[in-house]
């Protein structure tokens, strides 16, 4: 009888508009509209602001449609920049501001490829970096994976637009966001990261970012440097070197090792080399960690803001580490 009455119970609210899920769907997303109401859950209106945001280069990082500390640090930027307010809340004044910067959907169909789900992929990655020193790649997991960091999302939010796909063949289509951040800034001048903050920053002759990006800097085992650096090189697809003085908790090799190349490299995709030896800018394997957690003391990003930071910088780009006055968070 109570499970009865809980099922009715459940029929009445959802009937009566008690409990409503946000429809999802592509529509929907390009359709939504501000609403002052704080949403729960998955949000249409917060998913476009996301695509919006990502598209301006103020990046909230995982694209997931959640409110977020990363969210609220990229509409920070983002009104700081177009000066307004910059209190992280998404107002309407912000709304009607970040609407402008792009007038298409948000949203868009692509027709999976065969090379999308032929792979190669490395299906099973070991958690130790000694044991994944053994494999010969690092390449995503499975197609979902790979489709999801293509268009910067979440793999359940990439599902959630997707229910009735199985990523497993081509000419399927599929709803993404539109992540296209147009041309490159022709003025970068210096790079910023904000250890507080938790955030790099591209900064023009003026001083003014026009770009941000959410990081994990550094750790009380390894923190991040202080003070002025500059760009030595990027390295595209690199390898990792390990090397024993580094001590990182959880490894115990005594002798150096190397992990080969991929995207799931404990340095990602990109590593940009910076004139403080063995730190550097990064990505990562796991893009819902960054600005939630610490690094091994270098700067680490989503491995699709570290390749759109590399195309900005170059040997000798200037990078100017700004101290933290407090830093919370768990070690990594």
């Amino acid at each position: 009888m109570v499970r009865l009455f809980l099922v009715v119970a459940v029929a009445l609210a959802l009937a009566c508009g008690g409990v409503k899920a946000a429809k999802l769907d592509l529509d929907a997303v390009n359709q939504a509209q501000f609403t002052e109401s704080e949403p729960k859950g998955v949000s249409p209106t917060l998913l476009k602001a996301q695509i919006l945001l990502d598209r301006a280069r103020f990046s909230p990082g995982l694209i997931d449609g959640r409110l977020s500390d990363n969210f609220a640090k990229a509409v920070a930027a983002f009104q700081a920049a177009n000066g307004l307010p910059s209190d992280g809340k998404l107002t309407r004044e912000t709304w009607d501001k970040l609407t402008t910067t792009f007038a298409g959907p948000v949203l868009t169909n692509y027709d999976v490829t065969a090379k999308d789900v032929r792979g190669p992929f490395t299906k099973r990655i070991p958690a130790r970096m000694e044991r994944m020193a053994h494999l010969k790649r690092l390449g995503y997991r499975n197609a979902p994976e790979k489709l999801a960091e293509r268009f910067h999302v979440s793999e359940q939010l990439l599902r959630m637009l997707n229910p009735k796909t199985g990523f497993r063949k081509a000419d399927e289509t599929l709803v993404v966001p539109d992540i296209g951040r147009g041309d490159l800034p022709a003025a970068v001048v210096s790079i910023e990261v904000d250890k507080a903050s938790r955030q790099v920053r591209v900064l023009d002759p003026s001083g003014k970012a026009i770009a941000t990006y959410p990081a994990s800097i550094g750790s009380e085992e390894k923190p991040a440097p202080s003070g002025a650096a500059e760009v030595k090189r990027v390295v595209h697809n690199p390898t990792y070197h390990y090397n024993p003085k580094f001590a990182f908790k959880g490894v115990k090799a005594k002798r150096p090792f190397t992990i080969a190349k991929g995207p799931n490299n404990p340095v990602g995709s990109v590593w940009i080399d910076l004139s403080i030896e063995s730190y550097g800018i990064h990505g990562t394997p796991d893009p819902g960690k960054i600005g939630t957690t610490f690094s091994h003391g270098c700067i680490r990003l989503t491995n699709w803001d570290a390749e759109d930071l590399a195309a900005m910088v170059k040997p000798g780009t200037k990078v100017d580490f700004k101290d933290e006055t407090a830093q919370d968070g768990q070690a990594q």
